[in-house]
């Protein structure tokens, strides 16, 4: 199964990193490593991440990254990277629910 990122999903990394490398460099660049790792794991355990509690749909599924949420949707042939967002972010806004909206 191949991994892909939404451009959302790569605009959420990159807006990340540069928030943290205002601080440090090397955390930012540790917490993209981080990300990184977790997400090539879904190549061959797709249904790794739990399932998203404010989404009903089974295929819609999150791993947990520090206090990130690396939201992601199952498909047949590919695991589709949505969004990462802070997991202090209110997700019963529709308007903050990657998998409706993206």
């Amino acid at each position: 199964m191949r991994i892909e990122w939404s451009h959302f999903a790569r605009d959420d990394l990159e807006d990340i990193i540069r928030y943290i490398s205002r601080d440090s460099a090397f955390y930012a660049q540790a917490f993209a490593e981080r990300v990184l790792a977790a997400t090539r794991r879904l190549d061959v355990f797709p249904e790794s991440g739990r399932k998203i509690p404010e989404a009903d749909d089974n295929a819609i599924r999150e791993i947990i990254v520090q206090n990130y949420r690396v939201m992601y949707r199952v498909e047949p042939e590919r695991v589709l990277i949505l969004a990462i967002m802070h997991g202090g972010r209110d997700t019963h806004n529709p308007a903050n629910q990657p998998w409706e909206t993206r």
